[in-house]
């Protein structure tokens, strides 16, 4: 059964909340950050993208960037812009995007969970990205951002925080981006303890629903401490990390698309006569087509939209991989027609979420900078939950989530004092 638990947060006061919350460290480059930290010197920013206050040309994994992350956090807390709660609590996070709220309950997942897959995972971790993120966390000693997970719907769980919520937040505030930003502390002891019996007897797991690297990075960091510290007991702030659990049903995975520079040497016409021996091809016009369902994808090609839709023969709806639509793209187009087989390290393909719009694909290949475009019908809930609980992996650059965790909002030390 999965483990959840209350801790004293470092928050910033509600005044400075807007100013110091910011994007997570993996949606924005370098230069991006330097960009939105300008004028604000109390953006996170400058502790999850330290490299805005150093040279343009500093080693990005240099011991130098993950110093000035600290020293970045420890000014932050020592001039009052991140203030440690009197006691223990969770924390209920809101987003409203395009009129839909979802509530996350934050509290601080288990390494050991993780470690013994109480935690599950559809995706994996490159070394030298989990390598970045622990750097990270043993420097500063805390978990500066939060992972997004979910959990089975609960209601008693959903009755706890439906009560919260009908408190005044403590946080409310809209980023430029539109979405709004709700916060609430959960710190009645009888609801805590009832969240931790629920987790603990009634949830059986947990997912990562995003942020793979953060989450590994934050388990091997708190197993490290472990073994370094003699006299280990089990309760010290280390052996949990900071997490976002949404339940479920509250979730929606966006469409995560491919663009491809080339045809593999084929004409148009020769390219969508391969395709027609795997897909019924039907050409839509100039009008943007959105695949409807799943095995149906969306083609931009010489101008123009195209409908495929997968024959009955091409996939095995029984098999939790093998029915995914990026399975069936890649193995009846990617591979065999355009000659991708490893996604992770083809320069021939790039990756768009579907939060850009179809547009940005119709841009890329209008632009000639890519040839062909596919859209695809997003993954459900119950499919990467059924991949997790198989212990499969997707592939890659299979889900998009939308709206962000924002950073900075709450945030976790690994060391008790």
């Amino acid at each position: 059964m999965a483990v959840i638990k209350p801790f004293r947060g470092y928050r910033p006061p509600v005044k400075y909340v807007k100013d110091v919350a910011s994007r997570p460290y993996d949606v924005l480059d370098s230069n991006e950050a330097r960009m939105e930290v300008k004028g604000n010197p109390h953006s996170f920013l400058h502790v999850v993208k330290p490299e805005v206050d150093l040279p343009e040309d500093i080693d990005l994994h240099s011991e130098q960037v993950y110093q000035k992350a600290k020293e970045n956090l420890q000014q932050l807390i020592n001039k009052g812009f991140f203030i440690k709660d009197d006691q223990e609590s969770f924390y209920v996070y809101a987003q409203t995007m395009r009129g839909k709220t979802q509530y996350g309950l934050v509290g601080c997942a288990s390494v050991e969970d993780y470690l013994n897959d109480v935690i599950k995972k559809h995706e994996l971790t490159r070394p030298d990205k989990e390598e970045d993120r622990m750097n990270h966390i043993r420097v500063t000693g805390f978990n500066a951002e939060p992972v997004f997970f979910t959990y089975p719907d609960h209601r008693g769980v959903d009755e706890i925080v439906s009560r919260t919520i009908k408190q005044r937040s403590v946080y409310d505030f809209i980023t430029d981006d539109g979405i709004g930003h709700q916060f609430w502390v959960l710190n009645d002891k009888t609801d805590i303890q009832m969240i931790q019996n629920y987790f603990q007897n009634e949830i059986p797991c947990t997912y990562v629903a995003d942020g793979h690297h953060r989450t590994a990075a934050a388990a091997l960091v708190g197993n490290e401490r472990k073994k370094q510290n003699p006299h280990h007991h089990g309760d010290e702030d280390y052996n949990y990390f900071l997490a976002v659990h949404f339940p479920s049903s509250q979730l929606t995975i966006i469409d995560y698309n491919r663009v491809v520079t080339d045809l593999n040497g084929m004409s148009a016409d020769q390219f969508i006569e391969e395709l027609g021996k795997g897909f019924i091809v039907t050409k839509m016009g100039e009008d943007l087509y959105k695949p409807e369902a799943i095995h149906t994808f969306s083609m931009y090609l010489d101008g123009c939209w195209y409908k495929l839709e997968a024959e009955p023969e091409t996939f095995d709806d029984s098999d939790p991989i093998g029915c995914l639509d990026v399975t069936i793209l890649s193995e009846q187009v990617l591979s065999p027609i355009l000659d991708i087989s490893d996604l992770r390290k083809s320069k021939r393909i790039d990756f768009v979420g579907g939060i850009r719009g179809l547009i940005e694909l119709k841009t890329r290949v209008d632009s000639r900078e890519m040839s062909v475009a596919f859209a695809l019908y997003p993954v459900s809930m119950k499919q990467l939950m059924d991949i997790a609980d198989n212990g499969m992996i997707m592939p890659p650059k299979t889900t998009w989530f939308e709206p962000k965790l924002r950073s900075g909002l709450v945030i976790h030390s690994l060391d008790e004092d």
